[in-house]
């Protein structure tokens, strides 16, 4: 059994001249080992660092010993905040972090970004830890294409037609997702594509990683049973050859209501797609009153 490396075993921080600009830096999602020796010696030297949270990631510079100045940076930051943080990346590096991760993917910054490369500040990506990433990798599901979708909406609603909208991609969907919320998302995967393989990813990179794979239904009986902790990554494999088309009900009803009423456009839907006549003529009727 190999022993442990000592830290003073471990490479040094490479040398880095601060040269003036944004760099966006990720940072570990769960596991402190997991940041790059160039994002070290980039947070070490950054004039500023725009941040989600003072508080964690004032816990992480502590970690390796790096002081510097920090700057609260979120979604919810007014402009005038971004223009100073841009005003300042003219003259110095100012660094952009997520709580954890890699900074823009469903993390704020986007706005920071697009208005740096506008004033013609150099923008800069130090890549390393991402979750959808990290959980494509280990699921065993199919990765030469795949479809990051962020977040599912928390209404029931939004939900199924957010998952009715990507149905017809040909790759592995990857979606982030919260404990309180998984057990609703697999059950509508599952009303959707019964037959789909389809991969929970949470505690990545931390004491209690999990990935599971099975069915939706079964997923969700699972946790339903064992109700999950931490950050979660969702997965949906391709469809196959054999899956039966998913319709865009709203889509015929519309199209039916043109020229028939409630009754009737749902008679027609019913007939393409197989669904209740019932459950379409109430669907009709909200949609008669929009």
């Amino acid at each position: 059994m190999k022993r442990p490396v000592r830290p003073s075993e471990l490479p040094s921080i490479p040398a880095w001249e601060p040269v003036p600009g944004l760099y966006i830096v990720a940072t570990p999602i769960g596991n402190l080992g997991d940041i790059t020796l160039r994002a070290l010696a980039v947070l070490g030297g950054a004039a500023l660092i725009a941040c989600e949270d003072t508080r964690v990631t004032g816990k992480l510079l502590k970690h390796y010993g790096i002081k510097a100045r920090l700057q609260r940076l979120d979604d919810h930051a007014p402009p005038e905040v971004r223009s100073r943080v841009i005003d300042e990346a003219r003259q110095a590096p100012v660094v952009l972090v997520s709580d954890a991760g890699t900074p823009l993917v469903s993390d704020p910054g986007y706005r920071l970004v697009r208005e740096a490369r506008a004033a013609g500040v150099t923008v800069t990506s130090i890549p390393g830890a991402c979750a959808a990433v990290s959980a494509l990798a280990m699921a065993g599901l199919p990765s030469d294409r795949f479809l990051f979708a962020g977040f599912l909406p928390v209404k029931d609603k939004a939900r199924a037609e957010a998952l009715e909208g990507v149905a017809g991609v040909g790759a592995t969907l990857v979606f982030y997702e919260t404990a309180p919320r998984l057990e609703r998302s697999l059950q509508a995967i599952a009303e959707l594509w019964p037959t789909r393989e389809v991969a929970v990813a949470r505690e990545l990179t931390k004491l209690h990683e999990e990935c599971r794979s099975g069915t939706a239904a079964a997923l969700a009986g699972h946790y339903a049973a064992h109700p999950p902790k931490g950050e979660i990554v969702l997965l949906v494999g391709p469809p196959s050859e054999t899956e039966a088309p998913v319709h865009d009900t709203d889509a015929l009803l519309r199209a039916a209501l043109a020229d028939a009423g409630p009754g009737k456009a749902a008679g027609q839907v019913a007939k393409q797609t197989g669904i209740d006549r019932a459950t379409l003529y109430a669907r009709a009727l909200e949609l008669k009153g929009e």
